[in-house]
């Protein structure tokens, strides 16, 4: 006979927090193992005047939080859990959730034990207890890496490519979140279909990342004309998103490119895939718009 050794218990894989400079805005994203517990947290918890927004990337929650603290007026059924505290500091950012019944053991035991949690503080939880937990998470940020032009007529693939050297540089320090393709406008020099990459992260070492993902981009890019570039910042600017839909929506003046002013954008190597690569960077996660082909006539 099977033994489950803990069989009320459902453990999140990993939990990530990455904050704007300011501090104040906040994404908490879970990844989750059972769909049903993530879908009705994600249900609830939106109730809170802690999260301003919630939405569902593949295999996670994701949470935009306003930083403070709050009492959560809960009631079976109709609002049995929610988060009630996010306090952001330097270098870590606090998470306090609170349920009801079987929501007091997801807000309590489940998330406790997350990779990505550095300590935690739990209630006991189940049966018809009001039970809470605060969870400790490092501070991170987020970073976009967009690349286009990687491979030849012959042979290769930018998003395959993109997507295992992002697995490739995860560590301890950098998650990696989603993998986005961006239709671009069909220009004649392409290979075939157009399409950008970006890559998203969080993580506290932004430097080391970019370096690594960069060594192994140039080691097994099967073109002279790569381009790789990076964001580093909460979201994207609104003069990075014109862009992008400017790439979208036809071909361009490189020019362009060269007039884009914006601190938090990097670019890293510079051949003509680059129009690309920065195209692609705020349509990251936004996969219906990223993947819309315009005809260049809006």
């Amino acid at each position: 006979m099977v033994n489950i050794p803990e069989p009320y218990i459902i453990h999140y894989p990993k939990i990530v927090a990455l904050a704007d400079e300011a501090g104040n805005h906040v994404e908490l994203v879970e990844f989750f193992d059972c769909v049903g517990g993530a879908m009705w947290s994600k249900h609830h918890y939106v109730q809170s005047p802690v999260v301003k927004n919630v939405r569902c990337v593949g295999q996670t929650i994701r949470y935009l939080l306003a930083p403070g603290t709050v009492d959560l007026a809960l009631e079976g059924s109709r609002f049995p859990a929610g988060i009630s505290s996010c306090i952001v500091d330097k270098s870590e950012i606090a998470i306090t959730y609170i349920g009801m019944g079987g929501g007091g053991v997801g807000a309590a035991a489940c998330r406790s034990g997350a990779i990505g949690v550095l300590r935690s503080r739990s209630d006991e939880s189940g049966g018809g207890k009001v039970a809470g937990s605060t969870i400790w998470l490092p501070r991170m940020q987020r970073i976009l890496i967009g690349v286009d032009d990687t491979d030849t007529p012959e042979e290769g693939a930018t998003w395959t490519l993109v997507h295992n050297i992002a697995k490739a540089v995860e560590d301890e320090h950098s998650v990696y979140l989603s993998h986005t393709i961006v239709q671009l406008f069909p220009v004649p020099y392409r290979t075939k279909n157009c399409v950008g990459l970006v890559a998203e992260f969080a993580t506290t070492d932004p430097d080391g990342l970019t370096e690594r993902f960069q060594m192994l981009l140039e080691r097994y890019t099967l073109s002279k004309k790569t381009g790789m570039a990076v964001y580093t910042g909460f979201t994207p600017s609104q003069d990075v998103l014109a862009f992008g839909w400017n790439v979208k929506r036809g071909e361009i003046d490189p020019g362009l490119l060269e007039n884009l002013r914006d601190p938090n954008l990097r670019i890293v190597m510079d051949g003509r895939g680059i129009i690309g690569a920065v195209a692609a960077l705020p349509f990251y996660t936004n996969y219906e718009e990223a993947l819309e082909l315009c005809s260049g006539k809006t």
